[in-house]
């Protein structure tokens, strides 16, 4: 019984996924152009600037761009990082406020997924290995691992615009 119930609730989700898609993608001729540039930057937390500077520049080959004050929270940091065409990974720190531990929350960021070149992508799963981050391989082109405050990050293989052998762009 429950499987049946577990298929049906699958097909109907399905069914619904079909009618957005019938409702709203238009094929790739037909879309409008986007009113973005692009990502100017994501900005995630950091309980240490040190620490962060070393494990996205030193480790991933993130190299940091800029070392500023935040202007939201006087002596809070806001530091970039490159991750490639023209985007910026950012991190703040809060010195002396208790943002507690990082959290995946409904409404919140689940992960972020950063291309890398296809032939640099082993030796990135490799720097992992060999510095002790816990990571997981799904499809041979993507690697999951968690910053050092605890944010999700996938590194892909894939090209810009492609998931798994599909294009998404």
């Amino acid at each position: 019984m429950t499987e049946t119930r577990d298929t049906a609730a699958l097909e109907a989700l399905e069914a619904e996924r079909a009618r957005l898609r019938a409702a709203y993608l238009k094929p790739a001729g037909e879309r409008p152009p986007s009113t973005a540039r692009g990502l100017h930057h994501t900005a995630l937390i950091s309980s240490d600037v040190e620490r962060t500077i070393r494990f996205v520049q030193d480790l991933l080959g993130f190299p940091l761009t800029e070392l500023i004050e935040n202007r939201d929270y006087p002596g809070s940091s806001h530091f970039f990082f490159d991750i490639g065409n023209g985007n910026l990974l950012a991190y703040f720190d809060f010195p002396g406020l208790d943002v507690g531990p990082y959290a995946e929350v409904l409404g919140g960021l689940h992960h972020m997924a950063i291309s890398v070149e296809p032939g640099r992508w082993d030796e990135l799963v490799q720097r992992l290995a060999d510095a002790g981050v816990e990571h997981v391989v799904h499809s041979g082109v993507s690697v999951y691992f968690r910053d050092p405050d605890g944010a999700r990050i996938e590194l892909i293989a894939d090209p810009l615009g492609e998931m798994y052998g599909s294009t998404v762009l």
